[in-house]
């Protein structure tokens, strides 16, 4: 989802220009701290949906492995996801178990995995990322539960993300020191990365966790520099960002958090993107 920052650092960090390139820092986004943060983190962790997140996780597994293969070493996507499972302290043991129900013998194909666009409240922009055995049900159903929230599917959302690869890094370097920004930047500049920012999609960090943005082909590289400076990668992923954010009204805003905490809890949807400010 959009990270972005209001009350605390709203300006973006000065450039640093190095190497014949301007290398920036994004906007400082701390959870909690505007209103859209607020209103979209209410729910907080719970038992039921961290059930509901291992079972993503686990189909993201099995569609890695099932289209790469088993070996993280030879498939950059399945390193991707387990790094994800191991941000969200999902047991070893069911991440083992679900890459071996991906390569053994079953019924069927598996999952497909489906990226749908949508209009939500005050013109809000959404990506649904979806993992369905049924793509006819789930757009069906999708179809209905964004007509509840005043939203609707739509051609041309997908223009008002970009395609990006994200590292998000631990805020103590591996011997426990704090990250300054400085550090931030110069690890940045030397990875590839070419925008760095603290994350405000993490709320269960009482830190926040800082994120490199990079382009979706240098993921893997930039990951592995990050980690080559003494850095912590806590996950590497493909991600839609927001090239433009949009503020709602209070009413509009209230409206989207419902919306957003009913794909939340829709079994098929693993991730939504918003542009909402």
């Amino acid at each position: 989802m959009a990270a972005v920052g209001t009350a605390v650092g709203r300006g973006r960090w000065s450039r640093l220009v190095a190497a014949g390139r301007p290398l920036h820092a994004g906007p400082v986004a701390w959870a909690g701290h505007n209103r859209w943060s607020k209103v979209r983190n209410v729910k907080g962790p719970r038992d039921a949906a961290r059930s509901r997140l291992f079972q993503r996780l686990g189909a993201m597994l099995r569609v890695a492995a099932r289209e790469g293969g088993p070996d993280p070493a030879l498939n950059a996507q399945l390193a991707n996801v387990v790094e994800q499972c191991r941000a969200k302290n999902m047991p070893k043991a069911s991440i083992e178990a679900a890459v071996r129900g991906a390569t053994g013998p079953g019924p069927g194909p598996g999952p497909a995995r489906l990226l749908y666009e949508a209009r939500g409240p005050g013109g809000s922009a959404l990506l649904l990322e979806v993992l369905t055995d049924n793509p006819r049900r789930s757009q069906a159903a999708l179809r209905l539960l964004l007509a509840r929230h005043g939203a609707t599917m739509a051609e041309g959302a997908r223009h008002s993300f970009e395609r990006k690869g994200v590292v998000r890094v631990g805020p103590r370097d591996r011997r426990g020191r704090p990250v300054s920004l400085e550090a931030a930047l110069e690890a940045a500049l030397r990875a590839g990365a070419h925008d760095v920012c603290q994350d405000g999609d993490e709320p269960e960090e009482e830190e926040p966790l800082l994120k490199f943005i990079c382009e979706a082909s240098a993921l893997r590289d930039v990951r592995e520099q990050l980690e080559a400076a003494g850095l912590r990668p806590l996950s590497a992923a493909i991600e839609y960002l927001p090239r433009d954010t949009v503020q709602l009204s209070e009413a509009a805003l209230e409206q989207a958090a419902r919306l957003l905490d009913a794909l939340g809890d829709c079994p098929d949807v693993v991730r939504v993107y918003d542009n909402i400010q």
